[in-house]
């Protein structure tokens, strides 16, 4: 299989991160969204990542739904979700939360990145975006009785979370109050210590105004 991506992208790396712990062979290219669009566009014509080209040749596009079909090719047994139920919406829903803020983090960047004169009222929308679901998010887990949203094991919820704190500290340096959320930074800590998050891993590059990214 193709993932197509940076792993800088917390999309992309999520992706990444559920393929290496499911063993499933993949290679992984990673085009610029801006200076290689045509490329990509031949697989996805949105021209987004992440990108899963399957050895057959079909083009998956959003993370969640690579990740649906993952869990089905891995089999109910190793599904990184859990299979039915309320549990799988909790994990499900806490997962959307993640990726919404995530993909606040990203529109706050590029708002910051690609206009010489900033909108402040979307600015301050995207921030309150952030820290509100974080502050969701942060509740959420306290009430978790594991190290990991389902127990002793990492599923998805924690993938999401994780790399959604990553790249939101790195793109949004001190934008997170320090000590707000001391359960989501230790998730965060404990998923960056397993081996598949170093070997999936890549620090935020700021594209340059140029369209690098």
């Amino acid at each position: 299989m193709l993932l197509i991506g940076q792993y800088d992208s917390p999309f992309v790396r999520r992706v990444g991160i559920a393929l290496t712990l499911y063993g499933m062979p993949f290679r992984q290219e990673g085009p610029s969204v801006f200076r290689n669009a045509d490329e990509i566009a031949r697989h996805n014509p949105l021209r987004r990542v992440p990108t899963l080209v399957l050895d057959d040749g079909l083009a998956l596009t959003d993370s969640m739904a690579i990740l649906d079909v993952l869990d089905d090719m891995a089999g109910r047994e190793r599904a990184l979700f859990p299979v039915a139920g309320r549990p799988r919406w909790e994990a499900q829903r806490a997962a959307a939360l993640a990726c919404g803020m995530a993909e606040k983090a990203v529109s706050l960047f590029y708002e910051r990145a690609l206009h010489e004169v900033t909108s402040d009222l979307w600015e301050q929308r995207c921030i309150a975006q952030i820290l509100d679901t974080l502050d969701r998010l942060e509740a959420d887990w306290a009430a978790r009785p594991g190290p990991f949203w389902a127990g002793g094991a990492i599923g998805h919820a924690d993938i999401a979370m994780a790399c959604a704190w990553r790249f939101t500290q790195e793109a949004h340096p001190g934008l997170i109050p320090n000590g707000r959320h001391p359960h989501l930074e230790a998730l965060a800590a404990r998923c960056e210590a397993l081996p598949a998050f170093r070997a999936v891993s890549q620090p935020f590059s700021p594209p340059a105004r140029s369209g690098r990214g």
